[in-house]
């Protein structure tokens, strides 16, 4: 609001908006459209979009879910809603088919906001104890790094009881 009235602002960005060099995504959230020769225009990152929104009020955000275990390679499932866990407030936003939400939490599920630890520790909790299957452990004792490991065994508080030994299984792994 340093660059003029609100009603200025506004009218600038909806001139902007109207010639095509900017894209409303949410209230406040604007982008810079990408073309691609054969794509066509390329929607901006999920990450970037939840980025954006929590930054107007610097909350944390942790990737929930199925999204968690998709980026982890744990899960083939590909979610049509990504949800992120925050400290902040609720907010939704539709990307074409796709919706991105910010859903509030407890301070013990974003501990570990931001880093790979915390990523684990949600694809954790969803796949549940009933589908931590040995190929899964293995996968993420290949993918992690030791300080990534070693990070595992730093936020083990933040983990559910029934996730202790298998993180510390992740951890001890050596890698090939």
């Amino acid at each position: 609001m340093d660059l003029g009235t609100r009603g200025a602002v506004d009218l600038a960005l909806h001139r902007l908006t109207a010639a095509g060099t900017i894209r409303r995504l949410a209230r406040g959230l604007y982008h810079y459209p990408e073309s691609h020769p054969l794509l066509g225009e390329v929607a901006p990152s999920v990450e970037a979009v939840a980025k954006a929104l929590a930054a107007t009020e610097q909350a944390k955000l942790q990737a929930s879910g199925a999204y968690a275990a998709n980026l982890l390679g744990l899960s083939d499932q590909v979610p049509a809603k990504v949800v992120f866990l925050t400290n902040g407030r609720a907010r939704k936003v539709k990307l074409g088919q796709l919706t991105i939400e910010l859903r509030p939490t407890t301070p013990r599920k974003v501990s570990a906001a931001g880093r790979t630890s915390g990523l684990v520790l949600a694809a954790l909790r969803y796949l549940g104890r009933n589908h931590l299957t040995t190929e899964r452990i293995a996968s993420l004792r290949q993918k992690l790094s030791a300080a990534d490991r070693r990070e595992l065994l730093k936020d083990l508080p933040s983990a559910p009881a029934w996730l202790h030994q298998t993180l510390r299984t992740i951890a001890a792994a050596e890698s090939p």
